[in-house]
């Protein structure tokens, strides 16, 4: 973990007296801070707070530690105007994480792009569907396709999710084709393992909201996965639109049920804190956000006709 932070967060509990104020002091979760201040008293060798149900109060350990830590923040603020103007602008490394579909639609040209107009930086791009301990696991930012964020995680709305139910021609041609949502019951569904495994959720023509109970003999951690068995018949797949769009294209696919629109989800950005937030991040986030809203060719696979 980052000490400096670490140091920040435990002067803030010291000043406050209390782990609450210091989180919305410091615009962070309060379980962050607790997380923060475990290592800081791992790091000092002993227990640094008195806890009782009022306040907060330093141990003789934490006296001595406070003030090595306001020596390490005066030190570091030393350092940030000895960068100069260069200490603002975006630099070092971006460790972040998101789906292998996202990636391979998005994230690999978006963050090229990136990297081209922030040569000072470099991305360490790693795939994982599941959601990550970003401290523990050392991420600056998590891309997840979700409606259901954790409330204390800080997130950012990059752009919105599409889905479309898809199957291909020769299990159509086998099972028959649904018609409405609730035809769905009766037909081996593939489903994802984090999202929607046993119910899928739709708005029909008329705006109500239609949930359908959904079975099959094959679900994965991994929707690509899916995507891959749905094309070679397996069953109906519910699919980002941005993966199943050139597959539709091409035929090997055929989107389904265009009276009923699947629950839009949202692409957010997840990270740890604004307050702490790197020249690096903050880039990365605004670069984000502006390239889902104008690159063509993403715009040409999320806004592909049902």
């Amino acid at each position: 973990m980052d000490r400096i932070t670490a140091a920040q967060v435990f002067v803030s509990i010291a000043e406050r007296g209390s782990m609450i104020a210091a989180a919305e002091a410091l615009d962070m979760s309060r379980a962050m801070v607790t997380r923060y201040l475990a290592e800081m008293e791992e790091w000092a060798g002993a227990r640094l707070l008195h806890r009782s149900t009022r306040r907060l109060s330093l141990t003789d350990a934490g006296d001595l530690t406070l003030a090595r830590c306001r020596r390490m923040l005066e030190l570091a603020d030393a350092m940030e105007v000895a960068g100069g103007a260069d200490a603002d602008s975006p630099q070092g490394l971006l460790r972040i994480t998101c789906s292998q579909s996202l990636a391979q639609a998005a994230l690999s040209v978006a963050v090229t792009a990136f990297l081209k107009r922030y040569p000072r930086t470099a991305v360490d791009l790693q795939m994982n569907n599941r959601a990550v301990n970003l401290v523990e696991q050392r991420i600056d930012l998590a891309l997840r396709i979700t409606n259901a964020l954790e409330p204390n995680l800080i997130a950012r709305q990059l752009a919105q999710c599409d889905s479309v139910v898809c199957a291909a021609p020769s299990y159509l041609a086998e099972r028959g084709t649904p018609l409405r949502a609730e035809d769905l019951a009766a037909h081996n569904c593939l489903t994802y393992t984090y999202f929607g495994k046993s119910l899928w959720q739709f708005t029909d023509r008329d705006g109500d909201a239609v949930s359908v109970p959904v079975s099959g003999n094959l679900s994965a951690n991994e929707d690509l996965i899916l995507l891959k068995a749905a094309v070679e018949g397996a069953g109906v797949a519910l699919q980002p639109l941005y993966s199943a769009a050139p597959l539709i294209a091409e035929g090997k696919l055929a989107a389904l049920l265009p009276d009923y629109a699947p629950q839009q989800m949202g692409i957010y950005g997840i990270y740890t804190s604004r307050q702490h937030m790197s020249p690096a991040l903050r880039a990365m986030l605004d670069f984000l956000l502006d390239w889902f809203a104008r690159d063509p060719a993403w715009l040409a696979l999320t806004h592909a006709a049902n």
